[in-house]
C-alpha cells in the first residue's frame, strides 16, 4: 500500500495534463499512487494519458460531475494514508510530498501540512509570489481571515482526517477549497513548509476566473464559518470579508483589462474600503487601487493596459 495517494481531477486538460502527471511521478518521495479522474472529458485528455506509462497510475472515466465531485471519487478509490490533490494545469516541485510528509513525520500533533504558492502563466512562466506566510498548529481563526493554503493544489492530508470531515462539499464551489480546509482546520493542526513548492496556473478559464461566482461562494464560506466560531465573530467576519473583496478587486484588476472588469473591480473595492478596520491606514493602497479603477473604466482596454505597465515598469526603477 503506497503511503500517499495523489488524486488529479481533470476535465478536457489535454494542454496541460502531460506536465501535471509528470511533476507527479517526478518527485523525489516515489512511494506514491496517482489517481486520475477523467470527469466526462471531451478532448484528446484520456488518450494522453493512456499513453502514460507508470505502475503507479491509474486512470478512472465518470460523467461530468464538477471538480468537487471527482476529488471526492478520487479519495473514495485512494488507499494511501495521506492525501494530495492536485488541479490538472498546476504543478508542483520535485520535492514537495516529500518535504510536506517530513513536516508531518516531525509534527506526529498535525494532520495537514502545506507548502507556499508561486503563480505562473499558461505558458509556465512565472508571474507572482503567493502568500508566502507561515502559521502552524490551531489556525482556525487565522485561516477564515485569509486563505493562506491558497488553492487545492498544496496540502498534503491524513486521509482519515479527510474522511472524518466529509471531503469537499460541491455546494461551495468554486470555493470548496476554502471551505475544506476551515473544517479541518476546526478539528485538526496544521504545519507550513516555509519553501514555494505549488506552481498554480493562472488561465482566464480557470474556476476563479468567474469572479462574482466566486464572490457568492466565499461569503457563504464566511458565513457558514462564523456560525461555528464563538470569539470576535465580528471582527473576524469583517477582516475575512475586507480581504476577500481586495482579493476580488486585484484579480479584476489583472490583464486581460476592459470596462466590464474594471466595473467588476469598482464594485469590489467599494466593498472592500467598507469592510476594512484598516482603511485609513492603508489609505494610499486604496487610492492607487481607484486610478486604476478610473483608468480603466475611461480608457480603451489597449491604452489602459499600455498605461498602467508603463506606471509599473516606471515604479521598479
Amino acid at each position: 500500500m503506497p503511503i500517499i495517494s495523489v488524486i488529479i481531477p481533470v476535465y478536457n486538460g489535454e494542454k496541460t495534463i502531460t506536465s501535471t502527471i509528470k511533476s507527479v511521478l517526478s518527485q523525489t518521495l516515489s512511494d506514491i499512487e496517482l489517481i486520475i479522474i477523467n470527469d466526462g472529458s471531451k478532448d484528446s485528455t484520456l488518450e494522453i494519458i493512456k499513453n502514460i506509462y507508470d505502475f503507479r497510475l491509474r486512470v478512472f472515466s465518470y460523467p461530468n460531475a464538477g471538480q468537487a465531485v471527482s476529488r471526492n471519487r478520487g479519495l473514495s478509490l485512494a488507499s494511501g494514508e495521506y492525501i494530495s490533490f492536485i488541479d490538472a494545469d498546476d504543478l508542483w516541485t520535485t520535492e514537495k510530498l516529500e518535504a510536506q510528509l517530513k513536516a508531518l513525520q516531525d509534527n506526529p500533533q498535525a494532520s495537514v501540512a502545506y507548502s507556499w504558492t508561486n503563480y505562473i502563466d499558461e505558458q509556465g512562466n512565472f508571474l507572482v509570489s503567493g502568500t508566502h506566510t507561515i502559521e502552524n498548529g490551531n489556525v482556525y481563526e487565522k485561516l477564515l481571515v485569509s486563505n493562506f493554503i491558497e488553492n487545492g493544489s498544496n496540502p498534503l492530508i491524513h486521509r482519515q482526517a479527510l474522511v472524518e470531515v466529509g471531503g469537499f462539499d460541491a455546494s461551495m464551489t468554486p470555493a470548496e477549497d476554502w471551505d475544506l480546509w476551515l473544517r479541518l482546520a476546526s478539528r485538526y493542526s496544521f504545519v507550513g513548509v516555509p519553501s514555494p513548492q505549488i506552481l498554480y496556473r493562472v488561465s482566464a478559464t480557470s474556476a476563479s476566473a468567474n469572479l462574482f461566482k466566486m464572490e457568492t461562494a466565499c461569503l457563504q464560506v464566511i458565513n457558514s464559518a462564523c456560525v461555528q466560531t464563538s470569539e470576535s465573530v465580528t471582527i473576524l467576519k469583517a477582516h475575512s470579508m475586507a480581504n476577500l473583496y481586495k482579493y476580488l478587486t486585484c484579480k479584476a484588476l489583472q490583464e486581460p483589462l476592459n470596462r466590464k472588469k474594471g466595473l467588476a473591480a469598482a464594485k469590489f473595492l467599494a466593498k472592500f474600503f467598507i469592510n476594512d478596520f484598516f482603511r485609513l491606514q492603508r489609505l494610499n493602497f486604496t487610492l492607487k487601487l481607484v486610478f486604476k479603477v478610473f483608468v480603466i473604466l475611461i480608457l480603451p482596454s489597449t491604452m489602459s493596459t499600455t498605461l498602467l505597465s508603463s506606471i509599473k515598469i516606471a515604479a521598479k526603477r
